[in-house]
């Protein structure tokens, strides 16, 4: 099985989503930020904030690479994480890009009440979450072979509609 790469705005589903379709797969889970805090021994907020974005996002790149080299992954990427073409074309190259999507409605109620969201910290809106999905949505549509909206779904029609895809050897957009 090739790996699949769940990406998208924070908020988005990736970790809910992964967590049922590993258990779907009988794959392994890989939560690339869960990943970076325990490599680096520290949160990812306190990663960004001794080392800032750049160094947090050189650990992404690391690990996208490693993960290419391996097989039978479920990975929720960081929201950032294909902001780098070096990622994208790993990830390609060993399986299949999922972009999961929701309006910036949906993503403010499911991260209004975090406090681990380090790009948001201070900037708790929709307006502003808006803005920033405006600013990835272009690069995250460019390398998605395959886009699902999450809103009002639940997570196991999700995983149906990424099985269906993927177990056809081919991703439609």
């Amino acid at each position: 099985m090739k790996n699949i790469y769940l990406i998208g705005f924070m908020g988005a589903g990736k970790s809910t989503v992964a967590k049922e379709l590993v258990k779907c797969l009988d794959a392994t889970l890989v939560e690339m930020d869960q990943r970076i805090e325990q490599e680096q021994g520290m949160a990812i907020t306190e990663i960004f904030e001794r080392y800032g974005e750049s160094r947090f996002r050189d650990l992404e790149t690391a690990l996208v690479h490693a993960l290419a080299g391996e097989e039978q992954r479920v990975v929720s990427c960081g929201g950032g994480s294909v902001l780098r073409e070096e990622n994208t074309a790993a990830m390609k190259e060993s399986g299949y890009i999922v972009l999961l999507s929701a309006t910036p409605e949906t993503i403010y109620e499911r991260v209004k009440n975090s406090t681990n969201r380090p790009i948001l910290n201070g900037h708790m809106s929709v307006e502003y979450i808006r803005e920033l999905m405006e600013k990835r949505r272009a690069r995250y549509e460019s390398v998605a072979d395959v886009t699902i909206q999450t809103d009002g779904k639940t997570v196991r029609e999700i995983c149906q509609e990424i099985l269906k895809i993927t177990q056809q050897g081919g991703a439609q957009a």
